[in-house]
């Protein structure tokens, strides 16, 4: 079973994000998911850099990417953890990704039409997965 990253830039700065990540980090945990921080030093063309050099399928999160309802996301979190290789899901810096490197973002998830700061589309993020694998599990979190 391939294991499923979550790549944020930087450690959250807001308390109550940062809080909202951990605790759905330690719930999915044990569900081979698991939440990498790496330094918001870096620039964007940089973590971008870091991110390709990752050994199987890296998804960017970014506005223009596919939209999937929560069903939609908890199948290819299915998908993914089927898969033989790894799974990294990137949230962008503050700034956005470097359009530069846009046309090489081949695989691109949005969380939503509208725009959020990276901070919010991270616990968004990591409550989206929390939430898939709570669907797999067929249990009563979510509720639709």
């Amino acid at each position: 079973m391939a294991r499923v990253t979550v790549h944020l830039h930087g450690v959250p700065k807001e308390k109550a994000n940062r809080e909202l990540i951990e605790m759905y980090s330690k719930r999915i945990a044990s569900r081979g998911i698991r939440i990498e921080y790496h330094s918001d030093k870096l620039t964007a063309e940089a973590y971008t850099n870091t991110l390709q050099k990752r050994k199987g399928t890296v998804i960017y999160l970014d506005e223009g990417g596919e939209i999937l309802d929560s069903l939609e996301f908890s199948s290819r979190v299915q998908e993914w953890k089927i898969a033989g290789d790894e799974t990294h899901l990137a949230i962008g810096p503050a700034q956005g990704w470097p359009s530069t490197n846009i046309p090489t973002l081949r695989h691109r998830l949005s969380l939503s039409k509208m725009t959020y700061p990276h901070e919010l589309a991270s616990v968004l993020l990591v409550e989206q997965l929390y939430r898939a694998t709570e669907i797999l599990r067929g249990t009563a979190y979510h509720k639709a």
